[in-house]
């Protein structure tokens, strides 16, 4: 009998060994933003932002994993006390990716001496700030260590932008060896540099040794169109129409302009010029093809258009996209949920939307 209790034992433990050790693979993904990152909601609002129902739609809708940001300041108090409800919140998510088999990619998205568009970045220049970044990781370690391997990776950072690429290389490598100390064969993100761009990925060192380390990019080409009219950019007051595949800008319109919007959204390469699938290709094909150099799989991590886009135009970019990163088996993860990217809007599905980003 002893030795059966035994044989029984080390049956399980063999299992739950092996399910821990299955790899961590994604495929069709989606951003889960405005919720734990980049938000003043706190309390209620805060809850009912995202909900088991929610991630029980996006596992029915067909995607595999969630991307899902947060930020330093929700997550921790000023002296890197775990916030407990900002956590609570992230569990109770984990535990709906579990219920629904969705895996989950935990992104620290900004931190107090980070944010992608600020001019002042105490990360690359102080090291006060870098052993802050790394305390943050060993901290969230200690609360996330105990999912397996296979349902959760974590991305080291969002968007990192020096001017130095090796200053980049050197905080991630050393915050990556922070968390190996803790997790050897947890699944680790890391992104290129500016703004994880396709073209700085060859720019990146990472250990080539470690077989558990994907590379992210982002993808928001052409930004003229994908961000047509965004607030938050200078091309806030665009005055004309913005087209996807072929000349952003059309012949007529560009003529009507006034010469000072001429010359601000003048004809240039890479910018307003002639977009269609292979340009887009050639652009994403650079991150796929260095990331390979580096012996690793390519990760888009975000991509997308904004809602004011034409919508024809919009859905053509997207299967474009989609088509790419299948051909060179690339995982993604659209930008966003429920934001201006969304494949919410208004409270309302876009059905269209969802069936290109899910291959149906």
């Amino acid at each position: 009998m002893k030795k059966i209790f035994l044989l029984f034992i080390m049956t399980v433990t063999t299992m739950l060994c092996t399910c821990n050790a299955k790899s961590f693979t994604i495929h069709r993904g989606i951003n889960i933003s405005h919720w734990l990152s980049q938000s003043d909601s706190r309390g209620e609002e805060r809850i009912k932002w995202f909900t088991r129902d929610d991630v029980k739609f996006l596992a029915e809708s067909g995607f595999d994993h969630l991307r899902i940001p947060i930020d330093e300041e929700q997550m921790f108090n000023e002296d890197l006390t775990p916030d407990s409800e900002a956590f609570g919140l992230l569990h109770k998510a984990l535990g709906w990716c579990k219920e629904f088999d969705l895996r989950a990619v935990v992104d620290l998205h900004i931190i107090r001496t980070h944010h992608f568009n600020a001019q002042d970045k105490p990360l690359f220049t102080e090291k006060k700030a870098q052993e802050r970044f790394y305390e943050c990781w060993r901290k969230i370690s200690a609360e996330l260590a105990k999912y397996p391997r296979s349902m959760v990776a974590y991305e080291l950072m969002n968007e990192p932008v020096a001017d130095d690429p090796e200053v980049w290389n050197t905080i991630v490598n050393h915050c990556l060896a922070v968390v190996r100390e803790l997790e050897p064969k947890r699944t680790i993100i890391i992104g290129s540099n500016r703004w994880q761009s396709f073209d700085t990925v060859k720019q990146l060192r990472v250990p080539k040794d470690d077989k558990n380390i994907i590379i992210s990019f982002h993808f928001y080409n052409p930004f003229m169109f994908t961000h047509y009219r965004a607030s938050w950019t200078d091309m806030k007051d665009i005055p004309c129409t913005i087209h996807y595949p072929g000349n952003l800008i059309s012949d007529n319109d560009f003529e009507a302009m006034e010469q000072s919007m001429k010359n601000r959204y003048g004809y240039a390469a890479g910018k307003n010029g002639y977009n269609d699938i292979n340009t887009l290709e050639n652009q994403i094909k650079q991150a796929f093809d260095a990331a390979t150099q580096l012996g690793k799989k390519a990760y888009l991590g975000e991509f997308g258009v904004i809602h004011g886009a034409p919508e024809k135009d919009r859905i053509q970019w997207y299967k474009d996209i989609v088509s790419i990163c299948e051909k060179y088996g690339i995982g993604y993860a659209n930008w966003d949920y429920k934001g201006g990217f969304g494949i919410i809007r208004n409270n309302e599905k876009q059905q269209q939307m969802i069936d290109v980003l899910t291959g149906k």
